[in-house]
C-alpha cells in the first residue's frame, strides 16, 4: 500500500510503548495512518515516520475527538491506565459511533470481566460492552503481563542485582509488547479479525523466580527476585511516582496473578501474525543494556 493513500486508520496512545511499536510496524509496511496526540510539537519523532499524519486530540475533549475521527474507518483504542480511563474510552466510543467508524481494535487486558476484583479488568470489560452495544465491529486484544513492565525494575537490577514484587510463586504467561503491536497491526490492516477476541500470551509460563534465573543467565550475573508483602510493593510503586489509583490497581493485578489466573498459554499471537511470540530470553537479550 502506498503512503500516498489517504490515512483511514487512527492510532490513539501513539506515543506510548505499544503505540510506538504499532506506528513503526504500519510505517514499515507502507500503510498510512493518523496518530492522535495531545501535542503535535512534542511528537516530532512520530511525525518523522513515513506515512504518519499527526492530529491533535484529547480524550477529555469531545470536540477534539470528533475532529480527530474525521475520515477515519478504523481506530486503535488505547488510553493511559488511570481513574479516567473508563470515562475517556467511553467518550471515544460514542464519538466513533457518531463519526461512522467501521472497526475499533481495543487494547483490553487478560481476563477482562465486569465482576473482577481488579479495577483494570472491570473498566476494560465495561468499555468492551459499550463497543459491542455500539454496533461497531471490534477486535479486543487481551494481553497478559507485559515483559516491558520489567523495565521499571531496570534500576534495581542494574544497581542492586535484584527486583521485588508481591508475586509469590505465581506462574504467568507474560508477553512482549512488540507481539501485541504486531497483532494490532494485523487486526487493523487485514480482514477476518472483526468481532474477535484475542487472548495474548507469550509462549511459556514463568514464575518471578524463573524470570530471575533468565536475567541471571542472559546478564551473566546473579539476579535475585525478592517476594515482598503488598504494603512494601505499594510503598515502592509510590516511591517511583505511581499514582495511588494505579498502584492499588497493580496490587490487585498481582493478587490475581498469585491465584494463577494468568497462567494459560494461548496460540493467538501465532494464529494472527503467523509468528511465534517472543520468549522472555529474547526480551532480556534485546534490552540487556538497560539492565547492565
Amino acid at each position: 500500500m502506498s503512503t500516498q493513500q489517504t490515512a483511514t486508520i487512527l492510532i490513539t496512545g501513539a506515543t506510548g510503548n505499544i503505540g510506538t511499536e504499532l506506528t513503526k510496524i504500519l510505517s514499515a509496511q507502507g500503510i498510512p495512518f493518523k496518530a492522535m496526540v495531545r501535542s503535535v510539537e512534542q511528537a516530532k519523532d512520530l511525525a518523522a515516520l513515513p506515512g504518519a499524519t499527526l492530529v491533535k486530540g484529547d480524550f477529555n475533549d469531545e470536540a477534539s475527538l470528533d475532529d480527530a475521527l474525521q475520515g477515519v474507518e478504523k481506530a486503535f483504542l488505547l488510553t493511559n491506565s488511570s481513574e479516567l480511563a473508563e470515562e475517556q474510552q467511553l467518550r471515544f466510543v460514542a464519538a466513533a459511533k457518531k463519526a461512522g467508524i467501521k472497526h475499533i481494535v481495543k487494547l483490553s487486558q487478560w481476563a477482562a470481566d465486569v465482576n473482577s476484583p481488579v479495577r483494570f479488568l472491570r473498566y476494560h470489560a465495561v468499555v468492551e460492552a459499550a463497543i459491542r452495544t455500539s454496533g461497531i465491529a471490534y477486535t479486543f486484544l487481551r494481553p497478559n503481563l507485559f515483559m516491558q513492565g520489567f523495565l521499571g525494575f531496570a534500576g534495581a537490577i542494574s544497581l542492586r542485582n535484584k527486583f521485588f514484587a508481591a508475586a509469590g510463586d505465581a506462574a504467568i504467561s507474560l508477553i512482549d509488547i512488540r507481539d501485541i503491536a504486531a497483532v494490532a497491526a494485523a487486526a487493523l490492516t487485514q480482514s477476518g479479525h472483526e468481532n474477535k477476541i484475542y487472548d495474548l500470551t507469550g509462549p511459556e509460563v514463568l514464575t518471578h523466580q524463573q524470570l530471575a534465573a533468565v536475567f541471571s543467565k542472559i546478564l551473566d550475573r546473579k539476579i535475585l527476585f525478592i517476594d515482598v508483602p503488598e504494603e512494601a510493593m505499594k510503598e515502592a510503586l509510590l516511591g517511583v511516582g505511581f499514582p495511588v489509583w494505579q498502584a492499588d490497581g497493580l496490587l490487585e493485578d498481582y493478587a490475581h496473578y498469585r491465584l494463577n489466573e494468568a497462567s494459560a498459554v494461548t496460540p493467538d499471537v501465532k494464529v494472527v501474525t503467523g509468528k511465534e511470540p517472543r520468549r522472555f530470553e529474547q526480551f532480556v537479550e534485546d534490552y540487556a543494556p538497560l539492565f547492565s
